[in-house]
């Protein structure tokens, strides 16, 4: 058994959870090391943000250009598509206005001004800054908050953790969305040039999503190279289609001043707010520049954005306002109207589409940050997590989140059939997300790195300024498809709530029947207990003072315990590998009881029979590891509404318990070796 964390590497480890599942045993010991009191990741002891890349653990030296080309390929897939898409809708039925000079140029001024303030000002340059261990993602930010701010019973989640979990919900509900309307409104391009093509869309968009999440598990770096070049190549298309009209027509940068947004505002008033609905659609993407920053870390990123997605992005959407200040009519569809009729309209197709399908990789390797976060910070069950890079531990996969998305994806593809029943639902889950992590940052700047209240409040007024106008927009269309992410996240919020509650009941319940380390060796000392017999025994643990209350079960069940007993406790390192001399530790608490500690690097497998062996041959230790005897302890859950849960809420906390990654695959752990101890337990 071992101790469930609080924050990973921030919060304190807490008495009442001195006993967790076996599978927890990893992540628990992790938390083990932190000291108490200690300062979170990401805050530093002057208060400040940290500075550097905002990355917690460094690249391989010469590693950056490979990280860039990465990330283009997977960070900016969804914002760098959005001129297939923002322009057409707000010049467009329904919520569009007309395509007159004065409506162009506001609009163009409220996209260009909406990039600025939202993606580089607010994300670049403050929120990136706030990392957990050089993750991102509001997940991150909940490591943050002081420990004062949490509630004292550890069974509530707090305002604060609620606001966090909705926010990394409605981001799940996005990262189903994103791939769906990409890959549709990408595919129904091919209709364009071809109306014969139309029946075919669907089975298209079909096979597409199910490559594109196919081949995740060869990791977002791999994949992010592949699609780097094809980014690159689209970026300066919409760079160099947008540069040509704005040479023809100049007087279109006049929308950088953004007294046009102002003068848009003041003419069509509550339309114009309406229209914000559309307007969102050039930053989102945005929030997944900070879900992805574990992926490739701060300075690839904010490269890759300045050096040339910035760049293209405003080009492109000047470039179509001057095509629709000289010819109105192609509001219809300004972007494929950016270049002739005729095979470059089908070249341009191909290339869109392209970048279409790369667009939904930014949520999909999102959604895998968020899930390891959550995992870490006992929100969510464990799940299996492959790390696919060697330069970069944030760059992961995990199939229980890849396909549990291709299922969402299918349905919505199914049962929508065409990206505009879908377009209504775009956007509300980021937007919400996005304000979610405007207060949240508030109050990590205030509380964590202690900033002003004159400092902290006009930055949290700027970013609302934006997110709120964007929110309230989006929420019009609630009734249109905006509640699909919000049931979505709905869903996930509620399972994470429930299973943060019944872990923690679980730690209370365990911590009744777990006794101190030094009576249990006295009385096995003695032989008042249990009869030794010949063997050795392995317990997972991460308590240093306590026995693991499988431990406990064992000898009051059995009357008898193995001559040597291994209190084994694995500690996951935030390196590729760790050096051979450092991996196994040993220390001998009584007559053949040892405290083991097997530390692992996030590219090695914890291979706890291997790890043995190596203790062996390294310490001399009286074990065969071929015959010792592994005992894990499995809970069964009555769900008689008699406990602290409800009927309802400790079903699915048992569905989710049984369905979470187990001690044995985790620790590849021999299944015929490893014996499990029921306990029946009513939280």
């Amino acid at each position: 058994m071992a101790d469930e964390p609080s924050i990973v590497g921030a919060f304190q480890v807490h008495a009442e959870a001195a006993a967790m599942a076996a599978a927890d045993a990893a992540a628990d010991a992790a938390a083990a090391t932190a000291a108490p009191g200690a300062a979170a990741p990401g805050a530093h002891p002057d208060g400040h943000a940290p500075g550097g890349h905002g990355h917690g653990h460094a690249h391989a030296p010469g590693a950056l250009p490979g990280l860039v080309l990465a990330a283009l390929g997977v960070v900016f897939g969804d914002i760098g598509t959005s001129p297939l898409y923002a322009v057409k809708e707000c010049v467009t039925a329904p919520h569009g206005v007309q395509a007159s000079p004065e409506n162009v140029l506001g609009l163009l001024s409220l996209m260009f001004w909406s990039l600025s303030m939202v993606v580089a000002v607010k994300y670049l340059t403050f929120v990136l800054r706030a990392d957990n261990e050089g993750e991102g993602g509001t997940m991150a930010l909940l490591a943050l908050v002081p420990e004062n701010l949490r509630p004292k019973n550890k069974t509530h989640i707090g305002w604060i953790a609620a606001l966090v979990l909705f926010g990394a919900s409605l981001l799940y509900g996005d990262g189903v969305i994103t791939p769906a309307i990409s890959v549709l409104s990408a595919v129904e391009g091919l209709a364009v040039g071809a109306s014969s093509l139309k029946p075919a869309v669907l089975p298209i968009s079909v096979v597409i999503l199910l490559g594109l999440f196919w081949v995740q598990k060869r990791g977002t770096a791999g994949i992010g190279r592949v699609f780097g070049p094809i980014m690159i190549l689209w970026f300066l298309t919409l760079g160099g289609l947008g540069a040509y009209y704005v040479v023809k027509n100049p007087a279109v940068l006049a929308a950088m001043n953004p007294a046009y947004a102002v003068t848009f505002f003041l003419t069509n008033k509550w339309h114009a707010f309406v229209i914000l609905g559309s307007v969102v659609l050039c930053v989102t993407g945005g929030e997944a520049l900070y879900a992805d920053m574990g992926h490739f870390g701060r300075k690839p990123i904010t490269y890759a954005w300045y050096g040339m997605v910035m760049p293209s992005l405003a080009l492109n959407y000047f470039g179509q306002g001057a095509l629709l200040l000289q010819h109105p009519e192609a509001a219809a569809n300004p972007f494929f109207s950016l270049v002739p009729k005729g095979p470059a309209t089908y070249a341009l197709v191909a290339l869109a589409t392209a970048a279409a399908v790369i667009a939904s990789q930014a949520m999909i390797s999102g959604a895998y940050s968020l899930t390891r976060q959550g995992v870490q910070l006992g929100f969510l069950p464990r799940v299996q997590v492959k790390h696919t890079s060697s330069e970069t531990e944030g760059q992961i996969y995990i199939p229980e989140v890849n396909w549990a998305l291709f299922a969402a994806c299918m349905v919505l593809v199914l049962s929508f059939r065409e990206s505009s029943k879908l377009a209504s639902a775009y956007g509300l889950a980021v937007t919400g997300s996005m304000t979610i992590t405007s207060i949240v940052f508030f109050v990590v700047v205030r509380e964590r790195w202690h900033w002003s209240l004159a400092k902290a409040l006009p930055l949290l007024l700027l970013f609302l300024t934006f997110d709120l106008a964007f929110l309230g927009a989006n929420l019009l269309k609630f009734f249109d498809g905006g509640y699909v992410p919000f049931l979505i996240a709905s869903m996930i919020f509620v399972c994470m709530a429930i299973w943060r509650k019944g872990r923690t009941l679980l730690g209370q319940e365990f911590k009744k029947r777990t006794r101190p380390l030094v009576e249990v060796l006295e009385e096995l000392r003695t032989g008042k207990t249990a009869a030794r017999v010949d063997g050795a025994a392995v317990f997972l643990t991460s308590s240093a003072e306590e026995a693991p209350p499988v431990l406990l079960h064992h000898v009051s069940r059995s009357k008898a315990l193995q001559k040597v007993v291994l209190l084994v406790t694995v500690i996951p390192e935030r390196i590729p590998r760790v050096p051979p001399e450092q991996r196994v530790e040993a220390s001998l608490i009584a007559d053949d009881f040892y405290r083991i500690i097997f530390r692992s690097g996030f590219m090695e497998d914890t291979n706890v029979p291997v790890l043995l062996a190596v203790a062996k041959a390294k310490l001399g230790l009286r074990i065969e590891p071929d015959e010792t005897t592994y005992y894990l302890g499995r809970e069964t859950l009555l769900a008689t509404g008699n406990g602290k849960m409800d009927k309802v809420s400790e079903t699915v906390f048992g569905f989710l318990s049984r369905n979470a990654t187990g001690a044995t695959n985790f620790f590849n752990l021999p299944p015929e070796r490893v014996v499990e101890l029921g306990m029946q337990l009513d939280l």
